[in-house]
């Protein structure tokens, strides 16, 4: 199955040093080599990078590696495709608009037998029954709140109770985003770790780097990483229990939801 990567911070930070060992993921040290992708929310932006090359030989994961791109919300995915051959358009994160925002969406997991109907506005541009998944939460959204955004505690029940018909088709881990709020999905595997002060060196389980964020953060930085597997073997990554829906806000999950 595909892998996800997703960052959630208090201040714009770059991804660099995950990202680093998530591409390794893409055809290195795991299979995932039919495609990856990016998305960077930068303000009302939406910076997003996609390549069907696997990521250990794409030149653009490389410029993502060395570009020290700063953002509170992203979201990164490396494929192994089960539905949709091998096409740009069949690469996450996938990204569409609503409500005057940019959102985007990655998903891990099957969803056999997903053909909901064409009948709103979001309709999928590539084959995969995770563009399908994408359009039908969006579709949800904007035929609920036609009016345009509303407040977090109504958009996370909408969004739970259309996951949750989403899930009865397959396994549904997914990250979604608008800039603003930051959404994950564990549908089997899906965790995260949240670094804050005081802050102390990560060493890459793919690749032999180790960073010492002592010597790059302040002391108010707080920054959350979510990854289908664990990233760095020298560090406690939680779990996020099957069938939970997390809101990451400013580095930190909300446990209220």
């Amino acid at each position: 199955m595909c892998q996800l990567l997703g960052m959630n911070c208090n201040v714009p930070t770059d991804i660099c040093f995950s990202f680093e060992g998530f591409c390794a993921r893409g055809g290195k040290t795991d299979e995932h080599r039919d495609g990856w992708g990016i998305a960077f929310f930068e303000g009302a932006g939406c910076r997003v990078f996609l390549d069907v090359n696997p990521s250990i030989e794409s030149p653009i994961a490389q410029l993502v590696r060395r570009y020290p791109i700063h953002s509170k919300h992203v979201i990164a995915h490396i494929r192994k495709a089960t539905f949709g051959g091998l096409a740009l358009e069949n690469c996450h994160p996938f990204q569409r608009e609503l409500w005057g925002r940019y959102w985007a969406f990655a998903h891990n997991g099957d969803l056999p037998d997903f053909y909901p109907e064409n009948a709103g506005y979001y309709r999928p541009v590539g084959q995969t029954d995770s563009e399908r998944a994408f359009c039908l939460i969006l579709e949800t959204l904007r035929q609920t709140f036609p009016n345009g955004k509303p407040d977090l505690d109504q958009l996370w029940r909408v969004l739970q109770d259309v996951t949750k018909t989403i899930a009865t088709y397959g396994i549904f881990n997914y990250l979604l985003s608008d800039g603003e709020h930051f959404f994950a999905h564990c549908s089997t595997k899906l965790c995260y770790i949240v670094r804050q002060a005081p802050f102390a060196a990560a060493h890459l389980i793919d690749e032999d780097v180790t960073v010492d964020f002592q010597e790059l953060t302040q002391v108010s930085d707080r920054v959350a990483v979510i990854a289908t597997t664990p990233l760095t073997d020298n560090e406690v990554w939680t779990a996020i229990a099957p069938g939970q829906l997390l809101v990451f806000r400013d580095g930190w999950p909300d446990v209220n939801f």
